[in-house]
């Protein structure tokens, strides 16, 4: 199904790259300060994200575990590593052919799910995370984009008063058309 709503391409990391990112997406940099290696979106009536990050190319982790390899150091930023609180459910490669950023040396999507606290709260929220990752070897980068896609939330989180208010939720579809569309304009975005 279809949104009523509109994506549209936005610029990121000052225009350096781009991709069509779904709409009622809320530029949380706006709000906070967000580190210099991330973009940051907040669906506007639920608790999904989207985050744009580069990060250091790990040349160590062959392609077909670099994706499991990023997935575990998010669950550890989230607290998120203790046995049954992280689990991957799949990894798929993604062609080449289907993507806009055609230089990357692969691309992969992982989706897994994570028990998270926000803000170190007691209460835990259990998140399926959907990563993508596109590999950069020549630039020492990897450009990772995950979209957290809160399944339950407890009701003592500050999350709480969100939930229910599921009003047209980003879904799959849209992460992959950002992964599709992400674009590289200038290069000297890595340095």
């Amino acid at each position: 199904m279809q949104s009523a709503g509109v994506s549209a391409v936005q610029p990121l990391f000052g225009g350096a790259l781009s991709a069509v990112i779904p709409d009622r997406a809320t530029d949380i940099s706006e709000l906070r300060e967000i580190p210099d290696n991330q973009e940051v979106f907040a669906h506007a009536h639920t608790d999904q994200s989207l985050i744009v990050e580069l990060v250091e190319y790990q040349g160590q982790v062959v392609d077909q575990d670099a994706a499991r390899y990023h997935f575990d150091d998010i669950a550890g930023s989230n607290k998120a590593l203790e046995p049954g609180a992280f689990e991957v459910t799949s990894v798929v490669a993604l062609p080449k052919s289907e993507l806009s950023l055609s230089v990357c040396s692969s691309a992969w999507m992982l989706t897994g799910t994570q028990c998270v606290s926000k803000f170190n709260e007691e209460a835990r929220n259990t998140v399926t995370v959907h990563l993508g990752l596109f590999r950069l070897p020549q630039f020492s980068t990897d450009v990772l984009i995950t979209f957290n896609d809160p399944q339950s939330i407890s009701p003592e989180s500050s999350s709480a008063s969100a939930a229910g208010t599921h009003r047209e939720p980003w879904t799959v579809q849209d992460f992959q058309r950002v992964l599709q569309t992400l674009t590289l304009h200038n290069p000297g975005l890595f340095g």
